[in-house]
């Protein structure tokens, strides 16, 4: 006999091809991917790699792809690196999404893949991290608020639920208010049953009146009126009375016509003039004190207007006494009196014309003649102003304004820049500049 014919050579020869593609299997499995084929690696960083172990399956579509070989700390972040199997399609625009495996944590690396016209990435090229959506630990973390806040009100509920209730918690305190409230409506429609009834019927004997009135009486009205109104209407047709001669005659017509047009064009003024009303306030930082002003603006075109103003100053009105007197031997001795009026309120009347960017105003400043000169930037948002009055003994004031919001802006300058009634104080303050159009939308919401 044949030693390659005999049984034993046979099971010998099929012993060892069963255990070289057992132990092939097994090295497949062991090392990954590419094992007896081509392999290519990447890899990528992530802030946080809990869940994923080595060796651990790296899928495209669902289908294992590759393995993780290997994690590391590299910085303040894990860098992963997986094996694929070479023909794996990872383009430039491809990105790895880290999936949940089930509820206890474990996670698995998915590649998702780019369009297929994309350049092919090469082989130790880092992947792309898509951005990181909500996993299991965040749902858990906001399960877990959401729990301690709901035991947080079931808490206040039994609190509150108490014979002594809970007013130190905001749902205790409603409750409280509630019972309070069922008390009061308890006492309220128990102790006046006699009442309630009483004001039921006296509704009931409204209704019936005015079922009465609507179905009877004025029906005949109604009739009547009707009547009337067709009495009216004949003898507009003929021409009779008032409204029929102003139907029917020409020279009715044309005085009524004229007498139209006539107080048209005197209201025309009024309705194209624009009245406004400013209110502001300053506070004066070297004398501590606070000026108002309250003012009345009427401009009947846009190149003038006029300005009335109330001043409530509380540095008064300065007024300046110097004697001289004549001491024996010929000495002539020379008084100076400043004296100050507090609290005194000033009026200021002043007509203004409009340059373009600048105004030019004058009349009454304070209660004395003076002029003033505005310039305006910014369509008029900003303005530079400069007013001089008591032209006997100047005072100059010269200040900034700024309308930062419709109707609402800030001022600040110099009051007494020359000085001459002490020492120029520097102002800051705000105001408040309103329309006749601000006044008409607020007269209609209130009517609203």
């Amino acid at each position: 006999m044949s030693l390659f014919a005999a049984p034993e050579f046979k099971v010998g020869v099929m012993v060892i091809v069963v255990s070289a593609l057992i132990g092939g299997m097994s090295l497949k499995l062991s090392k990954g991917p590419g094992m007896l084929g081509g392999v290519k690696r990447h890899h990528f960083y992530v802030d946080n790699a809990s869940g994923l172990v080595r060796r651990s399956a790296v899928k495209m579509a669902g289908i294992k792809v590759g393995m993780i070989e290997n994690i590391e700390l590299v910085g303040n972040q894990a860098r992963i690196t997986v094996v694929l199997e070479k023909d794996t399609p990872v383009t430039s625009d491809s990105q790895v999404v880290l999936r949940a495996d089930g509820i206890l944590g474990d996670r698995h690396v998915e590649i998702v893949p780019g369009l297929p016209e994309d350049p092919v990435l090469k082989a130790g090229e880092p992947l792309a991290v898509a951005p990181a959506t909500a996993g299991l630990e965040e749902i858990m973390g906001e399960v877990g608020r959401l729990t301690k806040t709901l035991n947080e009100l079931a808490e206040s509920l039994t609190r509150a639920n108490r014979e002594e209730g809970d007013l130190a918690s905001p749902v205790g305190r409603i409750l409280n208010n509630i019972e309070r409230l069922s008390e009061d409506l308890a006492q309220l429609t128990g102790g006046n049953v006699a009442k309630v009834n009483q004001v039921m019927t006296h509704l009931e004997s409204v209704s019936r009146n005015l079922d009465y009135y609507i179905n009877e009486a004025s029906l005949s009205r109604f009739e009547a009126s009707l009547r009337n109104v067709e009495d009216i209407t004949e003898k507009v047709s003929r021409g009779e009375g008032t409204i029929g001669r102003l139907i029917h005659d020409d020279s009715t017509i044309d005085e009524l016509n004229m007498a139209i047009s006539t107080i048209n064009s005197f209201l025309g003024g009024f309705a194209s003039m624009e009245t406004s009303i400013d209110f502001h306030s300053e506070y004066m930082f070297s004398a501590d004190m606070t000026k108002s002003y309250l003012g009345l603006r009427l401009q009947p075109g846009l190149d003038r207007f006029y300005e009335v103003q109330i001043v409530d100053d509380p540095r008064g009105v300065s007024e300046r006494v110097v004697t001289e007197t004549s001491i024996d031997g010929g000495v002539t001795s020379v008084r100076d009196e400043l004296t100050t009026f507090s609290n005194q309120v000033k009026f200021s009347v002043l007509f203004a014309k409009n340059f373009h960017d600048f105004t030019v105003k004058g009349g009454i400043i304070k209660n004395s003649g003076g002029v003033g000169l505005d310039y305006h930037l910014f369509n008029r948002r900003l303005s530079l102003s400069l007013e001089l009055f008591e032209l006997e003994d100047p005072y100059l004031r010269s200040f900034a304004r700024y309308n930062f919001f419709k109707g609402v802006y800030l001022i600040g300058g110099v009051d007494d820049a020359l000085g001459g009634r002490g020492p120029a104080s520097g102002f800051l303050g705000g105001g408040l500049f309103i329309t006749n159009d601000d006044l008409k939308t607020l007269a209609t919401r209130i009517s609203l």
